[in-house]
């Protein structure tokens, strides 16, 4: 079969739409040429990847020894370009690949399992909470987006509008989905007539399509996939405690399952969610020191109720309009995963969230040991499977058990089990940590005796998970400098990290903080310092809150 060298993802991730973005994209998001392109198959009917295990047994096997083995999974150091790592990471990693269409990207399973494992976790959660599942439709009526003023205008640039449908023009334009508020009051009109009827708590896992300018994969696509949840209350009161219930469980999920520590607070008016009277956010510092807003909840008045008139009958005879809610995590999280705890060696998932948790790495030399050797393997398998551990077996004989390590570091498995020849012997296990490279995170002689093998196991998972917790937590922290005034603002972050100060100033005063220096205000954080300036950083005035500077994502 011959070979064809297409673009690497970072050049499948930069718009060419636009002359005013493209020179910015491609120095931000282009691959060093110094550096090894994935090698496709010739394929013309579609551009999905040929897996990376695949295509590195075509250079080993059927090559002329002209090329390494191991070229097509090389790493880019986090440390010389954090994007080209990222981006191979997700490559060599298998979670994506890019679409025929510029900007998207195929989820792959190993990908797609940790949304699932974001899905699982949030269902609950939304259920024990109230919520129902339901879906609408992906296609939205023009007229519905223009409804609410602010809405339009903060979308309208990134709308994608269907205009033919069925080799005819259609009467009205179609938007594919970018949000729901908008189909979601039409129908809640027709739903809601009584205080009988609420609260009304729906969510959905859908698909949205945003027409970004410059993309980058699982962090900003043109398509992505997400949950939003949307409730109507008969009270301002019902609204605002829900707002801060749904950030509170994402704050819960990212520090528990994820293990990010991230930061929970309120939105400035200037990054309030277009149509909300108020956006609660959770903000994440990623391996290069930028912000990632993980997760939203907004209150939003009844700013949408008014413009569809959506209004229920109160108790006392008198029509009202409802309040309303409305909160989303898209697969982002899965970026924000990988730049929270990858490293040079590749991914790194945190136990809770890793589709596999342990990986079996069979070691035998001779044919005579391999039997022994495979017995004992499937019966740690079978030993852990039972425990409810999520475990693999690699048991191919393709390839070298070094090979094997390599590989399943790079996918962040947690936990690897090695068992050879003497293993079996001594009726005990090798096993090697993720988050702790080489001899220092290898433990010897342990027990395949079940519950021993198990509760070793299982405390181990817990280690890692607290570990990678830990070890973000030091890491955002060192990185956050207090700052008095706007010169030491510039100066954090002129130096990559984040800034805190007593902020009172104006909107515009915000706007210019963002234009001289790249950072936004990421939130006013519920936890605010108990020692503080009492006066703005930047205008000297009295100031109640602590707020958050920082280049993002």
């Amino acid at each position: 079969m011959g070979a064809l060298r297409l673009p690497s993802l970072s050049t499948i991730f930069t718009s060419s739409s636009s002359t005013r973005f493209s020179s910015r994209s491609s120095s931000v998001f282009r691959r060093s040429s110094r550096l090894p392109h994935l090698i496709r198959p010739l394929n013309s009917a579609n551009f999905s990847a040929q897996s990376t295990v695949q295509k590195a047994a075509t250079n080993e096997v059927g090559s002329s020894g002209q090329k390494s083995k191991n070229q097509d999974r090389v790493i880019t150091p986090r440390s010389q370009d954090f994007n080209a790592w990222y981006l191979d990471v997700i490559a060599n990693a298998e979670l994506a690949d890019y679409g025929p269409v510029r900007g998207t990207m195929v989820i792959r399973p190993y990908g797609y399992a940790i949304w699932e494992a974001i899905q699982d976790y949030l269902n609950v959660k939304f259920k024990e909470t109230g919520h129902s599942n339901m879906y609408f439709p992906q296609f939205i009526p023009y007229s519905f987006i223009e409804k609410e003023a602010s809405h339009v205008e903060g979308f309208s640039p990134e709308l994608a509008v269907v205009t033919i449908g069925g080799g005819k023009e259609l009467e009205e334009k179609l938007v594919v989905r970018p949000t729901s508020e908008t189909i979601v009051n039409h129908m809640f009109t027709q739903w809601i007539h009584s205080y009988r009827d609420l609260p009304l708590m729906v969510n959905q896992w859908a698909n949205v399509t945003r027409w970004e300018m410059r993309t980058k994969p699982f962090v900003r696509t043109l398509e992505f996939l997400w949950q939003e949840g949307h409730t109507a209350h008969a009270t301002p009161e019902e609204a605002e405690k829900e707002a801060l219930q749904m950030i509170d469980v994402y704050t819960k999920f990212a520090y528990e399952q994820t293990a990010i520590p991230v930061i929970a607070g309120r939105k400035s008016k200037v990054e309030t969610f277009a149509g909300a009277s108020r956006t609660y956010t959770i903000e994440a510092m990623m391996g290069d020191k930028k912000a990632l807003q993980a997760g939203t909840s907004h209150n939003l008045g009844q700013n949408f109720s008014r413009a569809f008139d959506t209004q229920f009958m109160d108790e006392n005879g008198e029509r009202q309009h409802v309040w309303q809610t409305s909160w989303a995590v898209s697969t982002r999280f899965v970026g924000g995963i990988i730049m929270t705890h990858g490293d040079d060696a590749g991914l790194m998932l945190p136990p809770k969230i890793a589709p596999i948790q342990v990986v079996i790495v069979p070691i035998w030399k001779k044919d005579d040991e391999k039997t022994g050797v495979l017995e004992a393997a499937f019966t740690v398998k079978d030993i852990l499977k039972s425990a409810g551990i999520r475990i693999n077996l690699d048991d191919s004989d393709q390839r070298t058990p070094g090979w094997k390590f390599n590989f399943w570091e790079m996918k962040g498995v947690p936990l690897r089990i090695e068992i050879g020849p003497r293993d079996v012997s001594n009726g005990s296990v090798v096993i090697s940590r993720r988050d702790i490279p080489g001899k220092q995170g290898k433990v010897f002689g342990i027990s395949m005796e079940p519950s021993s093998l198990v509760a070793y196991v299982k405390d181990k998972l817990d280690e890692i998970q607290s570990s990678l917790l830990n070890r973000a937590s030091t890491f955002r922290d060192s990185n956050i400098v207090d700052v008095g005034s706007y010169e030491e603002l510039k100066d954090a972050i002129n130096q990559g990290k984040w800034a805190r100060g007593s902020w009172s100033a104006s909107d515009k005063d915000e706007l210019k903080v963002k234009e001289e220096t790249g950072a936004t205000l990421r939130c006013f954080p519920f936890e605010q310092p108990k020692d503080r300036q009492k006066t703005c950083f930047m205008t000297g005035n009295p100031a109640e809150e602590v707020a958050l500077f920082a280049k993002s994502y």
